[in-house]
């Protein structure tokens, strides 16, 4: 009779300590999929605001419009990929399309700042200006919700990898999933030193 006592205690101990598990998974899974909402929500303002920009600057850039298309093709592309990731933020693959398309709309912004910079009728538009300083404290507002997201999902792998944690993960389809990498041209350039 004791050992039988001894033998349920321990089968409850293990139960709960099993459910435990399983909640935090369910948990840190929730919380990186609410950071992937915000980030969802900055990349929707960012791309709404591009066309604006690109609406009001044609009329100065008559001799630009590749640059212009390449910009709306990008943004285009990472609209898609947004609402294909947002589908399923859990799902590395989409959020790796996610980062690669944004990274060329990234790119395609940079190229129409450079062609901006050749007309200053342009740059002294006030439109202009706000839509670009509204875009650039946009991009500030997606870094800081892609690094909530990155802690969230660093989280959530790592407890998921943990023994015995995996097991349970793979019991219940726990897959792993991936950090939204978003280059920053500006990081990735050598700082120049001039004596």
């Amino acid at each position: 009779m004791g050992t039988t006592i001894i033998g349920l205690i321990v089968i409850a101990v293990a139960a709960i300590y099993l459910v435990s598990i399983y909640n935090r998974l369910v948990s840190l899974r929730n919380q990186f999929k609410n950071a992937f909402a915000q980030i969802d929500v900055q990349l929707q303002r960012r791309h709404d605001l591009i066309p604006n920009l690109v609406e009001a600057a044609k009329a100065y850039l008559v001799h630009e419009k590749s640059t212009l298309t390449q910009v709306m093709e990008a943004r285009n592309n990472a609209v898609s990929a947004q609402k294909d990731a947002a589908k399923d933020p859990g799902d590395g693959t989409k959020i790796q399309r996610l980062g690669g398309a944004e990274n060329l709309l990234t790119k395609a912004l940079a190229n129409f700042y450079a062609v901006a910079e050749n007309y200053p009728d342009l740059k002294a538009n006030e439109t202009i200006q706000q839509l670009m300083e509204e875009l650039s404290s946009t991009e500030n507002r997606v870094s800081f919700a892609r690094q909530a997201y990155n802690d969230g999902v660093m989280n959530y792998n790592i407890f998921r990898e943990q023994f015995p944690n995996n097991v349970i993960a793979g019991m219940f389809a726990f897959k792993e999933t991936s950090q939204l990498e978003l280059e920053s041209p500006e990081a990735r350039q050598v700082p120049k030193v001039a004596f």
